[in-house]
C-alpha cells in the first residue's frame, strides 16, 4: 500500500509543476483578462461509456482466494425410526363396460301395451358386417271417454350391409314399416252419427325404402348417398320419392370450396280430395347446388355460401329458380366460455305425405302437397361452457316462410259424410306465408360422472298473412331430462316436457260460420328405473304421463292417461 501512495504523490507533483510552467510562459505573450466562452453542452453517444460487468484489474498482483475447509464434529446417535417405503397413490378406475353387438328387449304394460326390439350385428370379417333391426310397439287402447277404437300399432324391420376399405366405405340398407292408427277423435256432436254409420276408422300406412351411401378418404368427392321410398295407405294413396345427395370439394386456384349437389323427386296420388271425388295428383322434382367457402382467422370461423335450386312441377309444367343465402359465423370471445354465433340461411323444403303422416298420424288421405319456400332464417346466439361440466346456449331467430304447411281440422260433413275421416276427426293442410320470431335457451350439466341434467325452453310468436292464426303451432315449448347411474347396477332417468297453447278451427260444412278453438297447454312427465342383473341381463320399469293428464295434442284426440310398462333386456354376441 505504501508503494502505491508513493507513486500517486509523484504523479500529483509532476502535474502541478507542469501547470505552473505553462502559466508562466503564457504570461509573456497574452494580456491578462477573463474570457468567458458560453456554449450549450450537447452530449453525444461518444461521451457515454459503459461500465464493464466484469471490471479489468490493473493491479500488479492479484490475490487468489483462500480455500476454506469446513469440518463438523459428528458422532453416531442411536435411533429406532425406520422410514416406510414410498408407494404411489391408487386412482380409482371404473371397470370398462362390456360392449355387446346385439340386444333384445321385451316389455308389457297397461292399455295392453306391447314393446319389443331386436338389434343384430355380425362382422363377416375385418372389413365387412351385416345387421338388422326389428321393432314392434302397439297398444289396444281404452282411453277414458273415447267412444271408438283407439288402438295403434307400429312395426319396423330393417337390414343393412357395410364395408370399410382403406380409402372408402360404403353401406346399403333397406326396410319395411307397417302402421295402424284410428280416426277416433270424433267431436261430441257427431258421435251418434258415426255410431249409426259405423265406418271403419282404422288407417293403415305402408312404407318400404331402399338406400345406399359411400364416403371417400383424401378425394375431391367426399360422399354420396341415395334413398328411394314407397309410401302408401289402405285408402288408395301412394307416393314415391327419390333423393340423391353428393358432397365434394371444388379447388379454384388456391381456394377450396365445399359444395353439395341434391336431386329430389316426389310423385304421388290420392284417390279423391276432401270435397269431391276427383283424384288428387301431385309431383315435382328439384336440383340444388350449395357451394360454401370456409374462412378461419384466429378465433373467427366464417362460412360464406349460397344455395340455388331449380324446381319443376310435373303436374302444371311450371318451373322456377330459387336463390338462398347460406352465411354463418362463429367467434370465440373467451375461448370456450363465450362463443358468439349467427347467420342467415334459406332452403327449399320438400313436403311429402310420408312427412306429414309421421308428424300427425291422423291426417286424411286428401292432402294438397307442395314444397315450402323458406326465404331466410336469421339467427344469433351465445354458447359456451360455464365450467368443465356445464354448457349453455342462448339464441334468437327470425324465420320467413312462404307457403308454410299448417295442420288444420277438416270440416265436419254433417250431411254428406261418406268416409270415416269426414266427421271432424281428421286433419288437412293449408298453406300460408308465416313469419316466426323465436328465442330459446338451453343448459346441460354433468353434475357428476354418473348424473346428467338438461333443460331447454323456447318461445315463439307467429305472423300469418292470410290465415287468422298459425294453426296448431305452440307458443311455448320446454323440456327437462336427467339420467342417473345410481351405482354399478341401478340406473334411472326422467323426461318432462311442456307444450303451450295452440289454435285450431271448427268448420261445419252446412254452416258458413267458423269457430276458432284454443287447445290447452299440457305437461307430460315420464320416468324410468332399471337394474343390471349382470353384463347381459337387465330389467326396467317405465312410467308415462305420470301427471295422468288426458290432454289433447291434436283437437278431439285425447292421449292415454297414466301408463306403466315393465320389461327386460338381453345383450349378447354371436
Amino acid at each position: 500500500m505504501r508503494k502505491h501512495i508513493k507513486h500517486i504523490l509523484l504523479v500529483v507533483f509532476t502535474i502541478n509543476a507542469t501547470v505552473a510552467f505553462s502559466q508562466n510562459r503564457q504570461g509573456d505573450t497574452i494580456n491578462t483578462g477573463v474570457i468567458d466562452v458560453v456554449k450549450p453542452y450537447t452530449p453525444t453517444i461518444s461521451d457515454a461509456f459503459k461500465v464493464r460487468e466484469t471490471p479489468k484489474l490493473d493491479d500488479e498482483t492479484t490475490e487468489t482466494k483462500k480455500v476454506v475447509k469446513y469440518n463438523i464434529f459428528s458422532f453416531p446417535v442411536a435411533s429406532t425410526f425406520t422410514p416406510a417405503k414410498g408407494k404411489a397413490a391408487v386412482v380409482e378406475k371404473r371397470e370398462p363396460a362390456k360392449i355387446f353387438d346385439n340386444y333384445a328387449t321385451l316389455g308389457v304394460g297397461t292399455y295392453t301395451t306391447l314393446l319389443g326390439e331386436v338389434y343384430l350385428n355380425h362382422a363377416l370379417n375385418r372389413n365387412e358386417s351385416v345387421g338388422g333391426y326389428v321393432s314392434h310397439h302397439s297398444s289396444q287402447g281404452g282411453i277414458e271417454g273415447v267412444e271408438f277404437d283407439d288402438h295403434f300399432s307400429n312395426s319396423k324391420v330393417n337390414v343393412n350391409y357395410s364395408s370399410h376399405m382403406r380409402d372408402y366405405a360404403w353401406n346399403v340398407e333397406g326396410g319395411f314399416q307397417h302402421q295402424v292408427y284410428n280416426w277416433y277423435g270424433v267431436p261430441e256432436s257427431q258421435v251418434l252419427t258415426v255410431q249409426t254409420n259405423n265406418p271403419a276408422v282404422d288407417h293403415m300406412f305402408y312404407n318400404a325404402h331402399f338406400g345406399a351411401d359411400i364416403s371417400f378418404e383424401d378425394a375431391y368427392i367426399k360422399s354420396a348417398d341415395f334413398k328411394f321410398r314407397r309410401f302408401g295407405d289402405n285408402q288408395g294413396s301412394g307416393e314415391n320419392r327419390l333423393v340423391v345427395n353428393t358432397a365434394f370439394d371444388l379447388p379454384i386456384n388456391d381456394i377450396e370450396i365445399s359444395a353439395g349437389l341434391t336431386f329430389d323427386y316426389l310423385g304421388g296420388t290420392f284417390d279423391k280430395n276432401y270435397f269431391t271425388t276427383d283424384a288428387l295428383d301431385y309431383g315435382n322434382f328439384f336440383v340444388g347446388l350449395s357451394p360454401t367457402y370456409e374462412l378461419k382467422r384466429d378465433d373467427l370461423t366464417l362460412n360464406l355460401g349460397v344455395s340455388t335450386y331449380y324446381l319443376n312441377d310435373k303436374e302444371t309444367g311450371a318451373s322456377k329458380f330459387y336463390l338462398y343465402p347460406n352465411v354463418t359465423a362463429t367467434y370465440r370471445l373467451v375461448n370456450d366460455v363465450l362463443i358468439v354465433y349467427g347467420g342467415v340461411q334459406g332452403d327449399l323444403n320438400q313436403n311429402s305425405y310420408y312427412g306429414f303422416a309421421a308428424e300427425n298420424p291422423f291426417v286424411s288421405p286428401t292432402l294438397n302437397i307442395a314444397p315450402t319456400d323458406n326465404l331466410y332464417k336469421a339467427f344469433i346466439g351465445l354458447k359456451g361452457k360455464l365450467s368443465s361440466n356445464m354448457s349453455y346456449s342462448i339464441s334468437g331467430h327470425y324465420n320467413a316462410d312462404k307457403n308454410k304447411a299448417l295442420f288444420i281440422t277438416n270440416a265436419i260433413k254433417d250431411v254428406s259424410a261418406t268416409e270415416a275421416y269426414e266427421y271432424g276427426n281428421s286433419f288437412g293442410i293449408v298453406y300460408d306465408n308465416v313469419d316466426t320470431f323465436g328465442v330459446a335457451g338451453e343448459i346441460n350439466v354433468d353434475v357428476s360422472r354418473n348424473f346428467k341434467l338438461g333443460l331447454k325452453a323456447e318461445y315463439f310468436a307467429y305472423d300469418a298473412k292470410t290465415q287468422p292464426e298459425a294453426w296448431n303451432l305452440p307458443d311455448i315449448k320446454g323440456s327437462l331430462f336427467f339420467d342417473y347411474q345410481i351405482n354399478q347396477n341401478w340406473f334411472a332417468g326422467a323426461n318432462l316436457f311442456y307444450v303451450g297453447e295452440r289454435k285450431d278451427l271448427i268448420v261445419m260444412e252446412s254452416s258458413p260460420t267458423t269457430q276458432t278453438l284454443t287447445l290447452d297447454s299440457f305437461f307430460d312427465a315420464n320416468a324410468h328405473v332399471g337394474y343390471h342383473i349382470n353384463d347381459k341381463f337387465s330389467v326396467y320399469a317405465r312410467g308415462n304421463n305420470l301427471a295422468n293428464n288426458s290432454y289433447q295434442k291434436w283437437q278431439n284426440f285425447p292421449v292415454q292417461g297414466i301408463q306403466f310398462l315393465a320389461g327386460a333386456t338381453y345383450k349378447f354376441d354371436f
